[in-house]
């Protein structure tokens, strides 16, 4: 059910807390408005800029906040209006430490019901890149990651609610930037009892202090770089683009007066049907190389039964359950990134190849599910990608 879009944004710029002092009051970013005209951040914190936070004052802690970003906002697919994305103007306090910061994100139904499908969803910083005719480009740093409920929740059924814990993201919510939610909805589409989308209510809980590990620099490895404001898909399986190409290896510069570092990543795999019921139903291990070590994770999730929806929802998947969070791969790379001024990041996954792979017209491939068509259908059988996010985090 999802669009195959092969951008990839491959930056790495440093996103620094340039200078943390006293608290100062925030306000609120009300008014989300529709994503076809957002409008983008470019102050603090945008990602624009580079600097050092090494010399700065990052012990003063800031005032004990909370910031709105989506108040109670819709986002639905329609027959005459697309808002699967919308985007919020929000400002951050541009200067304090905070002990925690955490990401409440609530899913409401609108007027006539949820729509009943599991549905990918996110919530990312926006960057402008670049302007033409031909539209605009756009950076998405990725800052959460969820999917909805599979089944039309009953009236007493509790609506799902999460809380990220998004505090060694402090360097990237600085200052007035635009944040962006999306959910991979298709409906309203004319079809009866699908419902109409999902009401999204975001607030950033920032708790006066200093945490144990003091973050000051962000640096994406691999983010989203597109002209349709959607997240891009990585295709897997397909020898024709590999994807070692979509994801290359990275040579990032590390931040002035950083001493210790973690990746923080996102990693889910969707598309079904295909030879080994691949990625959505499909176990395979991913490999971040971080200099010459090599950092092997199976992503897959086995508790799906623990949240509330119908259907299949408690089959294990490749890093998602429907109606949870999706739980980001935190790992430590102090003593992997080395002593010079940058270090290489690369990424791999399990060698596959996808031999039903929606080419011959009509007939049955190899390892098709169920006797699936070999074409893909948008529904029963998807082509097999990853959605892949990560970040480079430095501490001082």
């Amino acid at each position: 059910m999802s669009r195959c879009v092969r951008l990839l944004a491959l930056g790495a710029v440093v996103v620094s807390v340039a200078s943390v002092g006293c608290g100062s009051s925030s306000s609120s970013g009300q008014g989300a408005t529709s994503g076809n005209d957002a409008s983008v951040g470019n102050d603090a914190g945008s990602g624009l800029d580079s600097s050092s936070g090494d010399d700065a004052p990052i012990d003063d802690a800031g005032a004990t906040t909370t910031i709105m970003a989506f108040d109670h906002t819709n986002v639905f697919f329609g027959p005459t209006t697309n808002q699967r994305t919308v985007d919020a103007p929000v400002s951050f306090p541009s200067t304090g430490t905070y002990s925690s910061i955490i990401l409440h994100v609530a899913l409401t139904c609108p007027t006539g019901g949820c729509d009943v499908w599991d549905r990918f969803g996110s919530i990312s910083m926006v960057t402008p890149v670049s302007s033409s005719d031909a539209g605009t480009v756009e950076s998405l740093t990725e800052i959460a990651r969820f999917v909805t409920p599979y089944g039309l929740p009953a009236a007493n059924d509790p609506q799902p609610t999460w809380d990220f814990d998004v505090t060694e993201l402090r360097p990237l919510l600085s200052g007035a930037v635009t944040l962006r939610a999306f959910i991979d909805t298709w409906v309203p589409q004319n079809v009866t009892n699908e419902g109409y989308g999902w009401v999204v209510t975001a607030s950033f809980e920032m708790t006066a202090g200093t945490p144990a590990h003091v973050p000051i620099a962000v640096v994406p490895i691999w983010v989203w770089t597109t002209s349709n404001k959607e997240p891009t898909e990585i295709v897997y399986g397909d020898p024709a683009n590999p994807i070692s190409s979509s994801l290359p290896p990275q040579t990032v510069t590390l931040p002035t007066g950083a001493s210790s570092y973690s990746v923080r990543t996102f990693i889910t795999g969707h598309g079904q049907a295909n030879l080994d019921n691949c990625s959505e139903f499909c176990s395979k291990m991913h490999t971040w190389t971080v200099g010459t070590t090599a950092n092997t994770e199976a992503i897959w999730r086995t508790d799906c039964a623990s949240f509330p929806s119908a259907g299949t929802y408690q089959y294990s998947r490749a890093g998602w359950c429907p109606g949870a969070d999706v739980e980001p791969w935190d790992f430590d790379v102090t003593s992997q990134v080395g002593s010079a001024a940058s270090t290489t990041i690369s990424y791999g996954v399990d060698a596959y190849v996808n031999t039903c792979n929606g080419t011959a017209d009509g007939g049955v491939c190899t390892g098709c599910q169920a006797g699936e068509s070999c074409q893909y259908d948008g529904s029963d059988h998807t082509q097999p990608f990853y959605y892949v996010s990560s970040l480079l985090i430095g501490y001082r």
